[in-house]
């Protein structure tokens, strides 16, 4: 008995790290702010752990029955967790409630296993022998669970199918736990009728998980939901309402097919107009070409350089004939250059080029600085390193969220920006899709805007880029902290900022 059960010792931790992981990834893809998640859901975990642990005390008979029954409620509790916070998210008032209490649920069982083990085994091994055998299994599931996750779990399975099979693993751990003891337990019907019941409806979660998320997520989206997909960085969601395409990354909107031409166009052309003969571009994020469609409409321009950390975005919007034909095969042209790497540890890898090589214009086109791993990439140490790949008359463009929701948020860029030692010029444009929204550019030298613009821009005019530069008082530029790498003020300022409008 004692190796099966020391092997039931690895999938106990594999699983629980698991679930774990599922949890925190959850939080992170819908509320945001995926250190405060993990953080949290972590140390919620490990606490419940220990007063699992503790409780373990008061389990006195019947420990191989007891451990069978905390093991089918381990399967059946945490298997169902990402099923179920995916479907409440949209209908309970305090999702945080939900979320920390599944975690304390499966936390508590799982802390009350290994000591139940430890005891049922100790009549079978010496107890140093037990103890390091018990905590080497666990550990080695452990570092397993934490590869098997992002590397498998994640990008080909999905959060809800990966709980439903691991629910299933710990499930069958306390079936063969039963066959092997059967002879020595009584209520063995039971408990095996308790198991079936278990595993038929984690089995059953399994084989229907597709269409549990696929019901979650039409609850949250509007529209058809015509794609969705995991990858190992993020959650991708494509909807349609009659004309209108819209896409979701974990959550958050980042464009409307409708008018995304007005955000890209002030995005693009301000600076390339404005910019004496461009030749070689770079842009980080806009994985979907939409700024590259618009970059193109430039003929000095001889090379487009994209760093676009997910290349399940890039197969989206090459493949996908609505979306190709939305950034007009933007992605296939000869000009472009994809870079499929983190954008801060590509451009540590580019400083000292030589003049030749360096960047005429720069777009930054990333999602909202929602979490401190894309937070990073706005950070005083960032956009010094973007300053070394830049030629000296070169300048770039930053997204910045919107100054009248995220005022503060919006002149953090700003300020950064200017922390690291660029000339900023702050702008804005109306987006119906997300409201007044905000960008910074920066160069070595003042900004002067041009008085032509490539013929078939939709939005941009000499008289429409005038107005961008031109701030309300209730968007005017106010004082805030400097977003470094140990002390990323600016995901604060957004998270309060945001959470505050969403709420209201």
């Amino acid at each position: 008995m004692a190796p099966l059960l020391l092997a039931s010792v690895f999938i106990i931790a594999t699983c629980g790290l698991v679930y774990e992981l599922i949890a925190g990834t959850l939080a992170s893809y819908l509320l945001g702010d995926s250190v405060t998640q993990f953080s949290t859901v972590i140390g919620t975990y490990l606490f419940a752990m220990g007063i699992g642990s503790w409780l373990s005390r008061y389990i006195n008979r019947n420990l191989v029955a007891f451990f069978v029954r905390i093991e089918t409620l381990v399967g059946l509790v945490g298997g169902t967790s990402a099923a179920v916070l995916f479907l409440m998210f949209e209908q309970v008032e305090s999702f945080r409630v939900l979320l920390y209490s599944m975690v304390t649920a499966i936390g508590i069982l799982v802390g009350i296993e290994i000591p139940l083990l430890l005891r049922i085994l100790k009549d079978e091994l010496d107890f140093s022998d037990l103890v390091s055998r018990v905590f080497t299994f666990d550990y080695i599931g452990a570092l397993f669970a934490s590869l098997l996750f992002p590397l498998v779990l994640v990008p080909h399975l999905g959060l809800v199918r990966s709980a439903f099979l691991l629910g299933m693993l710990n499930v069958a751990v306390a079936g063969w736990v039963l066959f092997i003891v059967r002879r020595h337990m009584t209520g063995v019907r039971q408990h095996a009728a308790g198991i079936a019941a278990a595993f038929a409806i984690l089995t059953a979660g399994l084989i229907g998980s597709d269409r549990i998320t696929s019901l979650a997520e039409t609850a949250s989206f509007p529209g058809n939901i015509i794609y969705a997909r995991s990858s190992p960085y993020q959650r991708i969601v494509l909807t349609r309402e009659r004309d209108d395409l819209r896409l979701y990354i974990n959550s958050n909107l980042q464009f409307s097919s409708l008018d995304e031409y007005r955000y890209h166009e002030a995005l693009v052309h301000p600076l390339l107009a404005a910019a004496a003969a461009p030749r070689r571009v770079l842009v980080i994020g806009g994985g979907d070409g939409l700024a590259i469609r618009e970059i193109l409409k430039y003929p000095a321009v001889e090379s487009i350089t994209l760093v676009e950390l997910d290349p399940l975005m890039i197969e989206l919007f090459t493949r996908n004939d609505m979306l190709a034909a939305l950034n007009r095969g933007a992605l296939a042209s000869e000009k472009v250059t994809i870079v499929n790497e983190d954008a801060f540890l590509w451009l540590r890898g580019q400083q000292d080029l030589p003049e030749e090589r360096k960047f005429d214009a720069v777009f930054i086109d990333l999602p909202d600085p929602s979490n401190f791993s894309i937070g990073k990439l706005y950070t005083v140490t960032f956009y010094r390193l973007l300053g070394r790949a830049m030629r000296d008359d070169g300048r770039l463009v930053v997204q910045s969220t919107s100054p009248l929701v995220a005022r503060k948020s919006f002149w953090c860029v700003n300020n950064t920006l200017a922390a690291a030692g660029f000339v900023t010029t702050p702008y804005h444009t109306y987006v119906p899709a997300f409201g007044d929204w905000g960008y910074i550019m920066a160069g070595r030298s003042p900004f002067v805007a041009a008085g032509r613009y490539p013929p078939g821009l939709r939005f941009v005019t000499p008289e429409t880029v005038a107005g961008m530069f031109r701030f309300p008082p209730d968007m005017d530029w106010v004082e805030t902290g400097i977003q470094r790498l140990d002390d990323q003020v600016l995901i604060h300022y957004f998270d309060d900022e945001w959470s505050r409008y969403l709420i209201y």
